[in-house]
C-alpha cells in the first residue's frame, strides 16, 4: 500500500498541471502565455526547437524548477514519446548541471548548508551509485535539486549519477508528459491514464526501495514515508 504522503503530493501536482493545463486554454493565443511561448518557439520548430526545448528545460530544472512541469511542457509540444524523450534529456542536462556545479564551484558552499545530508549521500552512494541513484529516481518524493547538490559533493560517481537518474526519471516523464499531451486531445482519458500510470510508478520506487536499499538512508521525506510503509507492512501483512 503507498504512503499517503506519497499519494497526496503527486496527486496535488497532476492536479496543478490539469489547472495550469485548462488554464493556458482559457488565455488563448491573445496573451503572452506559455503555451503562446511554447507554440512560437519550440512545437513545429523541428530540430531548432527540439534543441531549444531541452536546453532551455536543461537550465530550469538546474535552478530547481521540477521535473514534472518540464515532462508536461515536452508533452503538450512534442506529444508522449517526443516529449517525454525530450523532457529526460532536459531534465538530465539539469541534473549534469547542477551536480557539476556543487562539486567543482559551490563545494564549501553546499557543504556548510547540507552536512547532514551530505553524509547521507555518502553512505548512500559509495558503493553502489548506479542503483542507489536509480531507486531514489523512482521514488514520488524527495528533492530533485537539493539531491544533485548533495550528490555532487558526495562520493557519488558521475557518469552512474547521471545514467542513474535518466533512467530512473523515465516512469514519472511519462506519466506527466501522457498528462501535458492531452490537454488538446482526450483531456479525460489521458488524465486517467496519468493518474494510474502514478500509482504504477509510484509503487514500483517503493517496493523496490524497500527491497535493496539495505539500511542506506538518504532523504528524510523518503526514509520516513517508506519507514511508514513498512511498518504497515508488518501491523498488517495482508494488505
Amino acid at each position: 500500500m503507498l504512503n499517503p504522503k506519497f499519494v497526496i503530493r503527486g496527486l496535488a501536482v497532476i492536479v496543478a498541471l490539469v489547472l495550469l493545463g485548462m488554464g493556458l486554454r482559457v488565455l488563448g493565443v491573445d496573451q503572452e502565455s506559455g503555451a503562446e511561448l511554447i507554440d512560437r518557439w519550440v512545437r513545429d520548430q523541428g530540430l531548432t526547437g527540439e534543441a531549444l526545448f531541452v536546453l532551455a528545460a536543461g537550465l530550469a530544472t538546474a535552478f530547481a524548477l521540477p521535473r514534472q512541469l518540464v515532462a508536461f511542457l515536452g508533452g503538450y509540444a512534442f506529444g508522449l514519446a517526443e516529449g517525454t524523450l525530450l523532457a529526460v534529456a532536459g531534465a538530465a542536462l539539469g541534473c549534469a548541471l547542477t551536480f557539476m556545479f556543487a562539486r567543482w564551484v559551490a563545494r564549501d558552499w553546499v557543504s556548510r548548508h547540507l552536512p547532514a545530508r551530505i553524509r547521507k549521500a555518502d553512505a548512500f552512494f559509495l558503493e553502489h551509485t548506479f542503483s542507489m541513484t536509480l531507486l531514489i529516481r523512482l521514488l514520488p518524493a524527495g528533492s530533485n535539486f537539493l539531491t544533485n547538490l548533495a550528490a555532487g559533493v558526495s562520493s557519488a560517481r558521475f557518469p552512474l549519477f547521471l545514467a542513474g537518474s535518466a533512467i530512473g526519471y523515465i516512469p514519472q516523464m511519462v506519466v506527466f508528459a501522457l498528462l501535458g499531451s492531452g490537454i488538446n486531445l482526450d483531456p479525460a482519458l489521458r488524465i486517467s491514464g496519468s493518474v494510474v500510470l502514478f500509482f504504477v510508478s509510484a509503487g514500483l520506487g517503493i517496493y523496490l526501495f524497500r527491497r535493496f536499499r539495505h539500511g542506506h538512508t538518504f532523504d528524510r521525506a523518503v526514509d520516513e514515508a517508506v519507514e511508514a510503509d513498512e511498518a504497515r507492512a508488518e501491523d498488517n501483512p495482508t494488505a
